[in-house]
C-alpha cells in the first residue's frame, strides 16, 4: 500500500499536476518515512480529495509528487460523533487515536464533572491543538480521506444543546438497552463517553431529559481508552459501514 500524505494544497490538483509537501509534512515523508524518487504515494487535503501520484523530487523542506489519478470521497453521512471526556495520563489521548483509526467523524473535547485532568485558559488551546496533531497523524496511517474534526472543549450544556438536533447516545454500565440493539437514523450519531470514574447521575439526568438515550457495551466495564473505540466499532456495523 502506498504512502499516505495530508497537503491542504492538493484540494484544486488535476491529474498532471504538480503537489507539494512542505513544512513538516515533507521532513517526516523524506527523513522518517524514507520517501525516494519514483515512488507512488497518496495525498490527500483531509477533506475528501484523493490523489495518486510519484514523487519527482524528495528533501527535507520539499517533497513534490505529479498526479497520476484523482478521486472525491463524499464524507460518509449520518457523522459519527465521540464526546470524550477528559481523562488522566493520556487514555483520553488513546481514545482519539483509536476512534480516528476506525472511522469517527469528529471528536469532542467534554469536562465532565468527574473529570481528572482539567483543561482551562491556554491550556484548553494546547489540548485541543494535541488532540488535532493525534487525529491528523492517525488519519494519515489509516489512510483517510476525510480528517476528522477536533470542537471546542464542551461542557454538559454544550452536550444538552446538541441533543436538540442530533442523537445522542451515553455509554452507560447500567443502562438496559445494548448499543448493538440500537437502529440507527437520519440523526448524526453522538456518543458520550465518560471519564475513568463514569458519568455522573446529575449529568444523566440533565442529558436524558435533554433526549439523551442509554446504552451499554457488554457486561463488562471498559476504561475510558477502550470504551469509545468499542463503541464506535459496534456503531460502524449498524450505520453500514463495514
Amino acid at each position: 500500500m502506498a504512502l499516505h500524505f495530508l497537503a491542504e494544497s492538493s484540494s484544486d490538483a488535476v491529474v498532471g499536476d504538480l503537489v507539494a509537501l512542505t513544512g513538516a509534512e515533507a521532513k517526516h515523508a523524506a527523513v522518517v518515512r524514507r520517501l525516494r524518487v519514483g515512488e507512488q504515494v497518496t495525498v490527500g487535503d483531509g477533506r475528501g480529495v484523493w490523489l495518486t501520484g510519484e514523487t519527482e523530487q524528495v528533501s527535507p523542506s520539499l517533497v513534490e509528487v505529479r498526479v497520476t489519478e484523482r478521486r472525491v470521497t463524499d464524507q460518509p453521512g449520518p457523522r459519527l460523533i465521540l464526546v470524550q471526556a477528559l481523562a488522566k495520563g493520556d487514555r483520553d489521548e488513546l481514545a482519539v487515536q483509536a476512534a480516528c483509526e476506525l472511522g469517527v467523524d469528529e471528536i469532542v473535547p467534554w469536562q465532565a464533572s468527574r473529570s481528572v485532568s482539567r483543561w482551562d485558559g491556554p491550556k484548553a488551546v494546547k489540548g485541543r491543538e494535541r488532540w488535532s496533531t493525534i487525529v491528523r497523524e492517525a488519519a494519515k496511517q489509516a489512510h483517510r480521506p476525510w480528517v476528522p474534526v477536533v470542537a471546542t472543549p464542551s461542557a454538559t450544556k454544550d452536550l444538552v444543546a446538541r441533543a436538540a438536533t442530533q442523537r445522542v447516545v451515553l455509554l452507560d454500565p447500567s443502562a438496559s438497552t445494548r448499543l448493538s440493539a440500537l437502529e440507527a437514523d437520519d440523526r448524526d450519531l453522538v456518543l458520550v463517553v465518560g471519564p475513568e470514574g463514569g458519568i455522573s447521575d446529575e449529568e444523566i439526568s440533565v442529558l436524558e431529559a435533554a433526549g439523551a438515550e442509554r446504552a451499554l457495551l457488554g457486561d463488562t466495564v471498559l476504561r475510558t481508552s477502550t470504551a469509545g473505540p468499542a463503541a464506535i466499532a459496534v456503531l460502524s456495523v449498524t450505520l453500514g459501514r463495514w
